[in-house]
């Protein structure tokens, strides 16, 4: 079986999810495209040598539909030969590419091979792709009380796990401090590629928030508290906000993963290699607490534990997540997410797998870690989970 690693991983700057946010006036299949020529400029590759492209995108309609990775690539000026097929698991859509990608490798099915993942949240609003749609008699027949959305979701694990609003703001301020340390250091540096607008390189994150305290974000409202979720969740505290949930975010980012064989005769140096995928099922209505097991089964699966890993990074949808995870898996809380998450860096939905990848391998380059684990809690009660190790 051949060996599976990772050559290089890029990403745009975040920005802000939102009309006037530096990202919005930019097509998301040019905001692909750019992280894809990237690559090839980077590492001195031409497009005929690429496999396939497999690209994450959740909200596949309007712009981003008619298979946005296709589009992409021919955006990009790939060769017509090269293909690419976008992916949707939901905010785990881009970390279920680099699944896919480098099992395909080890498979011997691909010998070079792109994943990545796209969202422009402020040109094609979350849940666009569903927006409408009734739900399916087979599905309110098994939960009729309904499904809820995802705040809900991060409202009922903060009650769960006895997460106060302190903690959620505490930890939302310290995501922020620790992304403008790490940005601020130029960590981020060997990942970022800038992005014209019209005329101006766009390159710094724009969600992250220096400033960010405790007793600012003390002061906003409960975002999910509406009369008929309160009628049917009475038990809640409501004590998530905009401020301690990832903001809408526009953003690309992609990964280079190919056998080591040909990195090897390429020249190229691998960093990296997967040492073990899992993805998992869980509760629909909890929904976001799917990197809990997903941990758990990777860990069995790779025969290491936790003290064997030098970072996790937990991709931070919501403050209580990570939260609930690290205290379930009794995690070093130094270790998580090292230089800020989601509510700093963005959650640009179908791109996070792959930007979180960039981040943890950069991380384990940095301090000279081995073993990093990413997981990520995804719309309908799911987890992917990846383990690598730094070379």
């Amino acid at each position: 079986m051949q060996t599976a690693v990772i050559v290089d991983v890029v990403r745009t700057p975040s920005g802000r999810g939102k009309p006037g946010g530096a990202l919005a006036s930019i097509h998301p299949v040019d905001l692909a495209a750019r992280v894809l020529s990237a690559l090839l400029d980077r590492n001195g590759l031409e497009s005929v040598q690429v496999d396939d492209v497999l690209m994450g995108c959740v909200s596949q309609v309007g712009e981003q539909g008619a298979n946005i990775a296709r589009q992409a690539v021919l955006a990009a000026g790939f060769d017509e030969s090269v293909p690419a097929a976008t992916i949707d698991r939901q905010c785990g859509s881009s970390q279920q590419a680099v699944h896919f990608a480098a099992q395909g490798v080890m498979a011997g099915a691909y010998d070079i091979v792109i994943a990545a993942g796209v969202e422009s949240m402020s040109r094609v609003p979350l849940g666009s792709s569903a927006a409408g749609a009734p739900p399916a008699p087979g599905l309110t027949g098994r939960y009729p009380a309904g499904l809820v959305n995802q705040g809900i979701s991060a409202e009922l694990i903060a009650q769960r796990w006895e997460l106060s609003r302190e903690d959620l703001d505490a930890y939302s301020a310290r995501s922020h401090q620790r992304a403008a340390a790490a940005g601020a250091c130029g960590l981020f540096d060997s990942q970022l590629v800038s992005v014209d607008v019209a005329g101006s390189e766009v390159d710094v994150d724009e969600t992250i928030r220096p400033s960010t305290t405790v007793a600012g974000l003390s002061a906003l409202p409960p975002a999910f508290l509406t009369p008929e979720a309160e009628a049917r969740f009475p038990q809640l505290s409501w004590h998530v906000t905009a401020g301690n949930s990832s903001p809408l975010t526009d953003a690309a980012s992609a990964a280079l993963i190919m056998s080591e064989s040909r990195a090897t005769e390429l020249g190229l140096r691998p960093r990296g290699r997967f040492h073990a995928f899992t993805v998992v099922g869980d509760d629909p209505v909890m929904m976001l607490t799917g990197p809990i097991p997903a941990t758990r089964r990777i860990l069995e699966r790779s025969g290491l534990v936790m003290d064997d890993l030098d970072a996790y990074e937990v991709n931070e949808a919501f403050a209580s997540v990570p939260l609930a995870w690290e205290r379930e898996l009794a995690a070093d809380p130094e270790r998580l997410n090292p230089w800020g998450g989601a509510i700093a860096l963005g959650h640009a939905v179908g791109a996070s797998g792959t930007r979180l990848l960039g981040t943890l391998l950069a991380h384990l380059e940095h301090t000279g870690g081995r073993y990093g684990l990413q997981t990520m809690c995804e719309g309908g009660g799911m987890a992917n989970a990846t383990i690598i190790e730094r070379l």
